[in-house]
């Protein structure tokens, strides 16, 4: 049986991923570990798929003055020999991980002893964590074309990120149970991101009478974000998050309005549903959500508003735009190639860890 360490952690983003591949790994026949942080997300997720989870020590690396980037690296060098002990432990074949701080202690041990490693970056350009691990990889895996030609040569190859079966498996009839919609109006979906967008939750509320008169608008607003005043209005519905009923509202979906980190445009990409992203504004971020949006609407999957731009009326707009020529989207979605990145990066496990 050949084992395979998965790393990743800090966001949930640095872990779902991982969780799709797992299925197809243990279909395939390996045994598979998960290192990630003593307390991060990652413990969390990973503990309902019984894999041997294991904790190491890391360290944020920032780019602005903290005191914590003195004692930091200290951090990352004792998580690198706490790495190379569970990995001479588990003695694995190759190594998958997902980025995130977390993984650059365990990269860093693989290099010393020699154990393949691939790696996945969600963003059009790679991050920090990335951009530390990417010398030691083998393969790294990608979202975007744009990203292939900024990686060494060689190295690069466009998978897209994996997806979740689950998501692929909703019921619409239970979404329209769970929030008490009829099938009269089509409705729009509006994703602010697991925190929530207050820019994003203000206009679309402010933008309510108006919509409500087309759409049935189902909003996804964040932790402590439900409108209470809200609550009662007809065609309307709030949740904090979804869980296990995600797919089932994704599935009732005509029209999707949403954020646009790397995760969740793929799964609108897998899901074919139209979508209209608000990227996280680069005074808020290091500008990847930009740089996403914005190969997602060369390529014709996406309509794109700018926060700063974003008003009642520019919103509502774009929405109706967006519903208007929804059938485009969906045929230029339907032709992409980032699309089954969970065969794709399974292929590329095989091919690495058998030439080993």
């Amino acid at each position: 049986m050949k084992r395979i360490v998965l790393t990743g952690g800090g966001t949930a983003g640095h872990v779902t991923p991982n969780i799709a591949l797992l299925p197809k790994l243990r279909e395939m026949g390996y045994e598979i570990h998960y290192i990630g942080s003593y307390e991060g997300i990652e413990k969390k997720l990973i503990a309902d798929y019984d894999i041997p989870y294991y904790g190491v020590s890391t360290g944020k690396l920032r780019r602005y003055i903290d005191p914590k980037n003195f004692s930091d690296p200290f951090r990352v060098l004792k998580g690198v020999g706490e790495a190379k002990k569970i990995l001479k432990k588990i003695r694995p074949d190759i190594i998958f991980s997902k980025g995130g701080f977390v993984s650059v202690p365990v990269i860093r041990a693989a290099r010393s002893l020699k154990i393949p490693c691939i790696i996945h970056e969600s963003d059009m350009t790679p991050g920090l964590a990335n951009r530390l691990c990417i010398p030691t990889a083998k393969k790294v895996c990608c979202n975007f074309p744009e990203t292939v030609s900024k990686l060494p040569e060689g190295k690069a190859v466009l998978t897209g990120t994996p997806i979740r079966a689950e998501l692929m498996q909703g019921n619409k009839e239970a979404a329209y149970t769970l929030c008490g919609f009829n099938k009269d109006l089509p409705v729009l979906m509006v994703i602010g991101g697991s925190t929530g967008s207050v820019a994003i939750n203000k206009e679309i509320r402010a933008s309510l009478p108006k919509l409500l008169k087309d759409f049935q608008v189902v909003h996804l607003c964040g932790a402590g974000n439900i409108d209470n005043l809200l609550i009662p209005q007809k065609g309307y519905k709030q949740f904090e998050y979804l869980k296990s009923e995600l797919k089932d509202v994704l599935a009732m979906a005509d029209i999707v309005v949403s954020r646009a980190g790397a995760n969740v445009i793929c799964e609108l990409l897998a899901l074919k549903k139209p979508n209209l992203l608000i990227p996280l504004p680069a005074s808020a971020s290091r500008g990847d959500q930009i740089l996403n949006a914005a190969s997602f609407e060369a390529q014709g999957y996406s309509l794109v508003l700018s926060e700063e731009d974003m008003d009642t009326v520019s919103l509502t707009d774009r929405i109706y735009e967006l519903y208007c020529n929804r059938k485009r989207y969906v045929e230029n979605m339907s032709a992409s190639s980032q699309v089954d990145a969970v065969n794709k990066i399974a292929a590329l496990i095989e091919e690495v860890s058998s030439a080993k």
